[in-house]
């Protein structure tokens, strides 16, 4: 189905505004564009893989909005220039010049994969299953992931961070547990390099789906590596399920705040000796962090840094 696309000229000051007086009139779900930089909190929010360029603000701002064709966009169009009008009086609101175009439907759900292109992590070759290894790349580990609608490609620095800790501390005896598997990245990523058996926990169940896609296409079988869906932070069920005393590593790339929640819980998870593997923590929560694990009763072995990321790693 053709959808009419209309993309709204304002300025950056106007723009909550306009937003809010178009969501008064029905129009949902619009789209911004502008230079405004992201403050530390929108980077601890936005927890993706690659973070936006922004540039510097220069006061201009696009919001693009979607009707359908049944709609009455004249009517609707004249109501909002009238808004914009009234607006104008107490907020610089810029040109409100309102270009108008025709666009398909996009599968959001696919979109993504332009975007996302193999790329290495040390020796490690991370690769899309619509891309192919190079010759000379044939010599690196190879991990397949196509995440889907689950976070986690290991581009991330939280994640990268991760894996090299992984790394450092795994055995062939390593079971592991991956609490926010998302796309399983870290759970299979341990079992290449030696480990055991993995477990991973989601809130979300398409993390499931893609942990066992991801599994299938790197051809590890279901009984080297457990999923399962629930927060271990407060469901008895999880935490029965996933066991006690029983890993050797627990690994969390989880915002700081989820962080000081689920450690305390968590260590009933780790044999004594354990090691505990957590990330995702902009820079100025280190100390959060590491009060939160110090109070835990395990010891700091290890604080690594990547960009604005920090990862701290301590034994129970």
């Amino acid at each position: 189905m053709k959808w009419n696309k209309f993309r709204l000229k304002t300025t950056t000051e106007a723009e909550d505004i306009i937003i809010s007086m178009l969501m008064d009139l029905g129009i949902q779900g619009v789209e911004v564009e502008d230079k405004v930089p992201l403050t530390q909190s929108d980077k601890e929010q936005m927890f993706v893989d690659i973070l936006p360029e922004t540039g510097t603000d220069d006061g201009v701002a696009y919001l693009s909005f979607y009707l359908e064709p049944e709609d009455d966009k004249e009517k609707i169009l004249e109501d909002i220039r009238r808004e914009l009008k009234e607006t104008s009086a107490f907020v610089d609101v810029g040109e409100c010049l309102i270009e108008e175009s025709e666009t398909e439907d996009v599968d959001w759900v696919n979109n993504w994969k332009q975007y996302f292109h193999q790329f290495c992590v040390d020796d490690i070759l991370i690769i899309p299953s619509w891309e192919e290894v190079k010759p000379e790349d044939m010599d690196k580990m190879v991990i397949h992931i196509d995440p889907g609608t689950a976070f986690g490609t290991g581009m991330h620095e939280t994640t990268q961070l991760c894996i090299r800790q992984i790394r450092k501390y795994v055995t062939e005896k390593t079971r592991i547990l991956d609490v926010g598997c998302g796309s399983g990245i870290l759970g299979m990523i341990a079992l290449k390099f030696g480990a055991a058996f993995s477990v991973g926990t989601d809130l979300d169940p398409c993390a499931i789906e893609a942990t066992h896609e991801n599994m299938e296409v790197n051809g590890i079988p279901k009984d080297r590596y457990e999923v399962m869906t629930g927060n271990i932070i407060d469901d008895k069920t999880v935490q029965d399920r996933a066991g006690y005393g029983c890993y050797d590593i627990v690994v969390a790339n989880i915002l700081a705040d989820v962080l000081v929640e689920l450690t305390p819980v968590i260590k009933d998870q780790l044999k004594e000796g354990g090691i505990y593997i957590t990330s995702g923590i902009i820079d100025d929560k280190e100390q959060t962090v590491v009060d939160a694990v110090k109070a835990a009763g395990m010891t700091i072995l290890d604080v690594t840094y990547q960009g604005e990321w920090v990862c701290v790693t301590a034994r129970k």
